[in-house]
């Protein structure tokens, strides 16, 4: 048997979301489960609808989610080139080569003649296909003009790896341009020469090209090319479940998400388990897991939902199980202007209280800027809070007081405040609820925090006090 290649060929139209990168990934599991090839091919023949700097970004992406590839447009690879735009003389050639058998000929028609055949067949409540329009006599190629391809229509069975047994009819079959006038390629005819002479063995695309298939068939036959093994994909719906998430419908950019601390191993895993699983009740996969147990055939035939909230669960997984150096080097970008002046045992302490909390790493700034700086008071965390609201000025510098008292015998380790802290609870009669949340908000101006010992052991004994004091001083 072959070696296993598979390849991932995007149109350089823009970045690439999540829904676009899980194509690419199953294709590279693949691959990589079987020892095979990963190619990237940049299908670039589109040239109204590129964008700049977009073949750039394709290779950061798949780069940076670990998705590295053995042969592509930055890289030597014996079937290159690997854009389409440098390999238009391939096309021609293999388009002539249709012309000489009489399966392809010049199109003779305008678009107002195309258009007009158009409203005859709707008037006649019959679905358009060119090939009843087809000229009597066909002309072969002809400069400056669009080449067709000559369909002959036919029924098709064939096995999709995870649609299973699938047919189709005649009536699915037309014509169709298979050069443009400029003498770029379209899809529908480029792809079949690259992956051909590419030696691609196994096709992993989106359901959208699902109706395109009995069209694909009759040109592998005219060319007499045995074709792939198909795998077609459903869709990744938006988070309404409605329609197909796209960047029309404003998909993030799978870069954005990198940048906002997202870990390349939650984005792959997530990626991975839209509309795939193991069998099992595992949720949550490295990347080597991924290549031992990742299967094709598991995909499932329904679309998958884009769950923002999973990927969220998923990030702060992988999160809370890196080494905190590893955590601390991931986390070098996301740190508060204020803690560069901070040494880096001090940040790798802040970092340890605040992981397991971290959802994502451009949740870090906010998180632990109270323990670089002190925040202005903010009323409304005692206004806002159904328990301490209904306390009076008096009571809350009362318990306030006491708990600096307390605090100022403290050595201030973590043990010793808990201690110290918790019997004031007895001496006091009260809750922590309503003791430790009036220290918290007192300590770090903010609703919630890391443990509370353990952030004040971390502030110190003398800001600890200072903030305790500013705190009463606004009563």
């Amino acid at each position: 048997m072959n070696k296993i290649r598979t390849r991932f060929a995007p149109s350089p139209t823009g970045y690439l979301h999540v829904g676009s990168l899980r194509t690419a990934l199953f294709a590279w599991l693949l691959a990589r489960q079987n020892k095979g090839q990963f190619i990237l091919r940049i299908e670039d023949t589109d040239k109204n609808r590129e964008v700049e700097g977009s073949i750039e970004h394709i290779i950061k992406s798949l780069k940076s989610l670990g998705l590295n590839y053995d042969e592509g447009p930055d890289i030597n690879g014996p079937y290159g080139p690997y854009r389409q735009s440098d390999r238009l003389d391939i096309y021609k050639e293999w388009a002539l080569k249709l012309v000489q058998k009489g399966r392809a000929y010049a199109e003779e028609y305008s678009e107002e003649e195309i258009e007009n055949f158009r409203i005859e067949a709707k008037k006649s409540k019959e679905p358009f296909l060119y090939r009843n329009y087809r000229p009597k006599e066909l002309k072969g190629y002809t400069k400056g003009k669009a080449l067709r391809f000559k369909s002959d229509p036919k029924d098709y069975s064939y096995n999709d790896l995870i649609y299973g047994d699938l047919k189709t009819s005649k009536e699915a079959i037309d014509d169709f341009i298979i050069l443009k006038s400029d003498g770029y390629p379209t899809y529908n005819f480029a792809h079949i020469i690259d992956d051909y002479l590419m030696q691609i063995t196994h096709i992993i695309r989106s359901s959208e090209f699902l109706a395109s298939v009995p069209k694909f068939l009759n040109l592998y036959e005219a060319l007499d090319i045995k074709a792939p093994q198909f795998a077609t994909v459903p869709a990744v719906l938006g988070p309404d479940g409605k329609k197909k998430l796209s960047k029309r419908d404003n998909a993030k950019d799978a870069l954005d998400y990198l940048k906002e601390g997202y870990l390349k191993e939650a984005l792959t895993s997530f990626m991975a388990t839209l509309g795939w699983n193991d069998g099992t009740e595992q949720e949550i996969f490295s990347l080597n897991e991924l290549i031992e147990k990742f299967s094709i055939e598991k995909v499932q035939r329904s679309p998958a939902n884009f769950d923002e909230k999973r990927l969220i669960y998923i990030n702060g997984y992988f999160i809370r199980n890196l080494d905190l150096d590893k955590l601390y080097d991931l986390s070098k970008e996301f740190w508060p202007k204020e803690a560069s002046g901070y040494d880096d045992l001090y940040k790798k302490k802040v970092l340890g209280l605040l992981k397991e909390r971290l959802k994502y790493l451009s949740e870090l700034k906010d998180l632990s800027i109270f323990f670089f700086r002190e925040l202005e008071i903010n009323e409304s965390l005692i206004k806002d809070n159904s328990k301490l609201s209904v306390l009076t000025n008096k009571k809350i510098i009362e318990l306030l007081s006491a708990s600096k008292e307390t605090l100022s015998k403290s050595n201030f380790e973590v043990e010793d405040i808990k201690n110290r802290l918790n019997d004031l609870l007895i001496k006091l009669d009260q809750k922590p609820a309503i003791l430790f949340s009036l220290i918290r908000i007192a300590t770090t101006q903010s609703p919630s925090s890391p443990g509370l010992f353990e952030t004040l052991n971390l502030l110190g004994k003398k800001e600890t006090l200072k903030r305790i004091d500013r705190q009463i001083a606004a009563f």
